[in-house]
């Protein structure tokens, strides 16, 4: 993508519009399952246990798995249904998603993660586990089933009730497509986890990314974006602005037919020169943004679907400023 340079008359710069693609169609993104959890996910607090050590942790009450199982570096896979068959249950440690706190009052932090299982069809369950170390054991203490492909917007510990900002399949919602968003809670008691009544807050639209600075973090599912030069997206009334690592941009918004659709306009940029690689980053990011047809949340983290010009598709992460 070409930038061309901006024209300063008197105190005013006049910015000049960058040329992208035409409007790409609509595109569901891959499952985050089907791709290694490259890119960290939200931490909280002192977890009670190191990502690595939740990741090779004994785990109980997914319904999927029907026993206790044990991750291996995030991943467990069950025995196929039918001899010799390709479709089996498993299990995946989601993004390397980790919230810790005291959910029990006695003075030490358990460890929040979220699991997805799956069993070989077009459904995804989510589970949320609570693990510590009672007797000194890391133990899986608490586990709750979320929901089925239900995205989770936010996570955070309050009054040690652990609150789940998500988004969910409403009344006339297909199950692929989620649009309510709704805020639950759960509190632990003993060895399990007790639900609140749900919250409803509204629907999945662009402005729920208002009000958010979000630092791009991965350009693919594998593949961390760099610290440096650091890429910004927020919404300013109907446009997408921030840092493309070298110039700022603004690029019209539009919400499309289903919830989480989105059209993306031609983009806007000022001009300076950069460093080679900072120059390359942002012609990088200019390119997928071109093409995003979709917003969703995986683990509290905004993934934004895009299109390339093969017809091929790919994800973008970013996170929230200042979740670290």
């Amino acid at each position: 993508m070409r930038v061309l340079p901006s024209v300063v008359l008197g105190a005013a710069t006049l910015l000049f519009l960058v040329p992208t693609s035409a409007f790409r169609p609509r595109l569901r993104a891959a499952s985050p399952q089907q791709a290694r959890p490259a890119v960290q996910a939200p931490t909280v607090g002192h977890s009670a246990a190191s990502i690595q050590e939740l990741k090779n942790a004994t785990y109980r009450g997914v319904e999927e798995a029907g026993h206790a199982f044990t991750l291996t570096n995030g991943r467990w896979e069950g025995k196929p249904y039918a001899p010799g068959g390709a479709s089996a249950p498993s299990v995946t440690f989601l993004r390397d998603f980790r919230l810790a706190g005291d959910l029990d009052g006695d003075g030490a932090d358990e460890a929040i993660v979220l699991l997805a299982a799956a069993t070989g069809g077009t459904g995804e369950m989510t589970y949320l586990a609570v693990l510590g170390r009672p007797g000194g054991t890391l133990t899986n203490i608490a586990t709750a089933a979320v929901g089925d492909r239900v995205q989770v917007r936010n996570a955070t510990i309050d009054g040690g009730r652990i609150v789940l900002a998500i988004v969910q399949a409403g009344e006339n919602d297909p199950a692929c497509c989620p649009g309510d968003l709704v805020t639950r809670t759960w509190e632990l008691s003993g060895s399990s986890l007790k639900e609140a009544a749900p919250v409803r807050t509204g629907r999945l639209s662009l402005d729920t990314l208002g009000g958010t600075e979000w630092v791009l973090k991965g350009w693919a599912w594998d593949e961390p974006a760099p610290a440096a030069p650091e890429v910004t997206l927020k919404l300013d009334g109907t446009r997408l602005v921030g840092s493309a690592g070298c110039n700022g941009y603004f690029a019209p918004a539009k919400a499309g037919d289903a919830p989480g659709d989105l059209k993306v306009g031609p983009a806007g940029a000022t001009r300076k020169m950069c460093p080679e690689a900072e120059m390359a980053v942002e012609q990088r990011f200019f390119e997928q943004l071109a093409g995003v047809t979709q917003v969703r949340f995986v683990a509290g983290q905004l993934a934004l679907s895009y299109t390339k010009p093969d017809q091929s598709f790919g994800v973008m992460l970013f996170e929230r400023r200042g979740t670290r």
